[in-house]
């Protein structure tokens, strides 16, 4: 649920450039706030410790998640089908670099600001990843 909040700087973008893409932001965000409650309302009365297993099935669920929503704007926005969408925001979030949009200099500045927003959020998370989490879990440090 947290995750739509990133939709309002490219919600902005749209509306400074007037690009048109307004509608595909405000639905995905509208979706990712869905998904969020749902998912939420579920496990809300939960109250248990985690193990380091379910610690690792979180973050493979989290970064399966990420890249489904991550995709939204692509599938809405450009048109990608459902598998070029989610390969552009998996390789985002995982900070690859790939990319299988061509043309990319005449694509709407808000798609491009979410494509590059994707990017620093992945190299954000790895970051966290490498120094926080792993030493928890007793791998790596």
């Amino acid at each position: 649920m947290f995750y739509s909040l990133n939709f309002v700087p490219s919600i902005l973008v749209s509306l400074f450039y007037q690009d048109g893409e307004l509608n595909v932001f405000l639905l995905s965000m509208l979706s990712v706030i869905a998904i969020g409650a749902v998912l939420w309302g579920a496990n809300a009365q939960e109250r248990q410790e985690l193990s380091v297993r379910d610690g690792f099935l979180v973050v493979t669920l989290f970064w399966i998640l990420l890249g489904l929503v991550g995709a939204l704007p692509f599938l809405f926005g450009l048109h990608l089908d459902v598998t070029d969408a989610v390969f552009e925001s998996i390789s985002g979030f995982t900070t690859t670099g790939a990319t299988v949009i061509t043309g990319l200099d005449h694509y709407p500045p808000s798609i491009l600001y979410h494509r590059q927003q994707i990017q620093w959020l992945g190299g954000m998370g790895i970051i966290v990843l490498a120094v926080a989490i792993m030493p928890l879990l007793g791998v790596g440090g």
